[in-house]
């Protein structure tokens, strides 16, 4: 049987126990808008996000990418956002109040998580779940097999790392 994560913080010598979970409450594109902008350009609710320019229109959905941790029941969670092409979000929406249970879409992961330093876009598919519960962002290791984040949740991560990872988000550095 699989142990419940819990560690004493190296920093703060709280105890943290579950496993940590960490989220973005808006796309990096969202984000790097001016006050103006986000009133005039963009959508965002705690699900969906859209911005149009004018001309195009970026749709984005809310979603998990799960990292194993290794002997831990419950991975570690990054809550992210990921973009959709028009008729993958459509669908997407379509499907809302009758999910399809793992269908997938093509998106790219749209929030820079800073302990995991990555310069390129991340491919990914977003794997559809039961309705009320967030898609699960499946990132294509293969395709990126230099990319941390993608490697490790192929091959999850150690308590340690876990731990070191927790860390870095609640304290910095």
């Amino acid at each position: 049987m699989a142990a419940i994560f819990a560690f004493t913080c190296s920093r703060c010598a709280e105890v943290h126990e579950g496993s940590p979970s960490f989220g973005f409450d808006a796309p990096d594109h969202y984000n790097d808008l001016s006050d103006a902008d986000k009133a005039s350009m963009a959508t965002l609710s705690s699900e969906l996000c859209t911005i149009t320019d004018g001309e195009t229109t970026d749709r984005f959905v809310r979603a998990v990418i799960e990292v194993p941790i290794q002997g831990v029941e419950e991975p570690f969670l990054w809550g992210v956002w990921v973009s959709l092409s028009e008729k993958s979000y459509a669908r997407y929406l379509e499907t809302a109040d009758d999910p399809v249970v793992g269908e997938a879409f093509f998106g790219w992961v749209c929030n820079r998580i800073a302990v995991y330093p990555w310069s390129q876009p991340r491919p990914a598919n977003v794997v559809v779940q039961p309705r009320g519960e967030r898609p699960l962002v499946m990132l294509h290791a293969r395709d990126t097999p230099d990319d941390p984040l993608a490697q490790d949740q192929a091959q999850g991560i150690s308590i340690a790392r876990a731990q070191q990872l927790a860390e870095r988000v609640l304290h910095g550095g």
